[in-house]
């Protein structure tokens, strides 16, 4: 990215990146079709809604119809979900394209993809698939984040993932590698509180030492949603990152520890199958504005050493 393009769209790395001037204070959800004329009627004050990019990738139709509506009224998130920023192979240029003209189009306020790897060989898979936390996988995100900020001239958020397994070749921590890619690229980070609650049950660790690692001083946005709740072969607990259900207390519990740490941050509600009617999808985004609005924000938390 050129130096003019860069300081148009991100800071000089290393430095905190948080939410844009005026947004900290939104609270919102997953915008779907079925609620909008709900949300039209009884909408959501200092609000606003994310769509995931890639329904959004035809020409027009019902669906940009639906969206324009939305946005003449309320900021938007847009959260990629296949560009694959994980994955060894390179970017998509097509989807990459197509991920630039809907961000020239509705100029959201956020934009957002998750770390992981959803494609291989040209197929696309419904999964987020983890990754080994190695140098070289480092490099490789590095790289696509690069290419995706110099696309679309700004800045990302990342997505810190839940996962269900975890590799015996990393070399780092999920928080450092999260940290080191923010620093090396000047992205910002979407914390998924949801994902580190499963993930920490998952492979048996502190949700708390995780965030207390977590370099949260990049933080622009919050995700939070439901799990649901499985047996694996040994009949252990496995949480699985289903987005078809309220948030679970602990998950408020660890939101409140957040926002206590970082004041509050523009926070989404996912709830992405079995939908609620949207009185009770209103209601959790409100309970979200509540908890974020008893802290004012505090002095930005040490996002780590220059790499």
């Amino acid at each position: 990215m050129s130096d003019s393009r860069r300081s148009a769209a991100v800071n000089s790395p290393g430095s905190p990146r948080r939410s844009p001037p005026g947004a900290a204070g939104l609270a919102g959800t997953s915008f779907k079709h079925a609620h909008l004329a709900a949300i039209l009627e009884d909408g959501l004050q200092d609000g606003f809604f994310e769509v995931h990019a890639e329904n959004y990738m035809g020409a027009g139709g019902p669906p940009h119809r639906a969206l324009a509506a939305i946005r003449e009224r309320y900021p938007i998130s847009l959260h990629g979900v296949c560009m694959s920023i994980g994955g060894p192979d390179a970017l998509d240029v097509r989807h990459l394209a197509r991920f630039r003209e809907l961000v020239e189009r509705y100029e959201p306020t956020l934009v957002s993809e998750h770390l992981a790897w959803s494609s291989h060989g040209g197929t696309f898979f419904n999964d987020l698939l983890p990754l080994p936390y190695t140098k070289a996988t480092l490099d490789k995100v590095c790289e696509h984040i690069d290419q995706v900020q110099e696309a679309i001239g700004r800045l990302i958020l990342l997505e810190n993932p839940s996962t269900y397994v975890a590799f015996a070749s990393s070399t780092m921590s999920e928080p450092d590698f999260i940290r080191t890619v923010a620093q090396r690229t000047g992205c910002g980070l979407l914390l998924d509180v949801n994902n580190v609650f499963v993930s920490a049950v998952n492979h048996g660790y502190s949700a708390r030492a995780y965030l207390a690692e977590f370099p949260l001083g990049y933080v622009g946005e919050i995700h939070l949603a439901g799990y649901s709740e499985q047996h694996d072969d040994e009949n252990a607990l496995l949480l699985i990152d289903s987005h078809d259900r309220a948030i679970a207390d602990p998950v408020w519990d660890l939101y409140r520890h957040v926002v206590a740490r970082i004041g509050p941050i523009p926070t989404l509600i996912e709830w992405d199958s079995d939908l609620p009617a949207w009185p009770e999808l209103r209601a959790q985004a409100l309970a979200a504005r509540r908890i974020a609005s008893e802290h004012e924000t505090p002095p930005v938390e040490d996002t780590g050493h220059e790499v």
